[in-house]
């Protein structure tokens, strides 16, 4: 049944590891059972760089949320984000043998499996194969080229790699926290999932994810998804300049941030001053709101400058009559979505991961900040969803759960890309080869 199915995202974040926990209610919304958080201390622009560290906080960020569950978590849907991570697009083709048979699912998973065999940089490892469009005999344009008669199939891919050290580290510490990772999925593509509606993704949108170390974009057109791009600078960065500018403590500077923070300058009143306590009996320091938003405004212009530049260069500038969707813990600035809009001369809304969710025990759950996490469940439940189509007869109908589950977790991008009748993609060739 729907709801003994039990699914568990963990974000491996900058400035926060999360564990959520979700089942599907009987209206097909993700109702949240229970959730974990902990500091992140040993990850720094989404790249592990201290494995003790990272492991303390997942294992807390896991209890939390079996503590509110009651599921005793052993498989987790990961996400992977980092500066490290690279896009690109390649061409494939094969020569089928008869021009009079229909081409097949088959067909296609041989053209796309033919993509993890590319020559990539040293170091590097493929995690996730996408499709673009497919050509049959030199026709062009084509979306579902299944039931086609042809002889040469050629389809152009986005294909994503990452460091293999950064997915080694990720393995290694979830395994030593007593846990099993399900699916290895790119970060905004789980955001994506979350915040984005299909018709959205059909019309042609830009997802900005600005999270604590890095900000992700994911450009989506004709529900593919066409380019992404991963910018090294997020909310941290702004905590700095605000430490460095106002010259307060780290913890003082982030508080700054979220309680009287403002994305545009002129938005802050000139008049009105926050006192910070004083260091060791030193008088308290009066920090003026204008100067404050000023030193934000700062940073966030280059953040959506680089991300604009990002649009551009994927060609896709004119294409996006869904404009930009903001979401992450960054997002949260007050006047963002101005000042998103003044930059790119585009529409732009903040990204609430509220269309799927249904009534959940963890409200905070709603805020963009927790976008990625409730997203890689999202795709979790879309990868089993898809294995039982797949697979119905063999597995006769058998009860997935939190405990491992049947492999096959690259599967959830048939339903982002909602393209080839369940087609295309086995991302555990390319995404659990670790």
């Amino acid at each position: 049944m729907e709801n003994d199915k039990i699914v568990v995202g963990l974000d491996i974040g900058t400035t926060k590891i999360c564990a959520i926990v979700g089942r599907k209610n009987e209206f097909g919304k993700l109702e949240v059972l229970g959730m974990g958080k902990a500091e992140s201390d040993g990850v720094i622009r989404g790249i592990v760089t201290n494995i003790d560290k990272t492991v303390n906080a997942i294992e807390k960020a896991v209890r939390e949320a079996e503590d509110q569950s009651g599921i005793d978590i052993r498989v987790v849907n990961v996400g992977i984000a980092g500066q490290h991570i690279k896009s690109s697009i390649h061409h494939g083709s094969i020569t089928r043998s008869s021009n009079d048979d229909e081409i097949t699912i088959e067909d296609i998973n041989r053209l796309t499996n033919d993509m993890y065999r590319i020559v990539i940089p040293p170091g590097s490892q493929i995690i996730h194969v996408m499709p673009q469009d497919y050509t049959v005999d030199y026709e062009d344009g084509i979306k579902d080229p299944v039931g086609m008669s042809g002889v040469k199939l050629e389809a152009d891919f986005h294909v994503i790699t990452a460091q293999t050290n950064a997915i080694n580290n990720i393995n290694k510490c979830v395994r030593r926290a007593g846990l099993e990772i399900e699916n290895l999925i790119l970060e905004p593509l789980a955001s994506s999932i979350a915040v984005l509606s299909d018709e959205e993704k059909e019309a042609g949108i830009c997802l900005i994810d600005i999270g604590g170390g890095t900000t992700d974009i994911a450009i989506f057109h004709d529900n593919i998804i066409r380019h992404t791009a991963v910018i090294p600078f997020g909310g941290n960065i702004i905590t700095s300049d605000i430490k460095q500018g106002c010259m307060v403590m780290q913890h003082q500077a982030e508080l700054l941030k979220t309680k009287f923070g403002k994305a545009i300058g002129e938005e802050a009143s000139p008049n009105e001053i926050v006192s910070i306590p004083g260091i060791r009996n030193r008088a308290p320091k009066e920090i003026s709101v204008r100067n404050l938003a000023n030193i934000i405004e700062a940073r966030m212009e280059e953040i959506i400058e680089l991300a604009h530049t990002e649009i551009i260069t994927s060609g896709f500038e004119n294409r996006l009559a869904g404009g930009i969707v903001v979401t992450g813990g960054g997002s949260q600035l007050n006047s963002l979505k101005q000042l998103v809009e003044y930059m790119t001369g585009m529409d732009a809304r903040i990204g609430y991961p509220n269309e799927h969710l249904g009534k959940s025990k963890v409200d905070s759950v709603k805020s963009p900040m927790y976008a990625t996490s409730v997203g890689l469940v999202l795709s979790g439940f879309r990868a089993i969803d898809n294995r039982e189509d797949r697979y119905k007869a063999a597995q006769g109908g058998g009860k997935l759960t939190a405990k491992k589950k049947e492999s096959g977790g690259g599967d959830f991008f048939r339903s982002i890309l909602n393209k080839t009748k369940g087609l295309l993609i086995d991302d555990l060739d390319g995404g659990k080869d670790y």
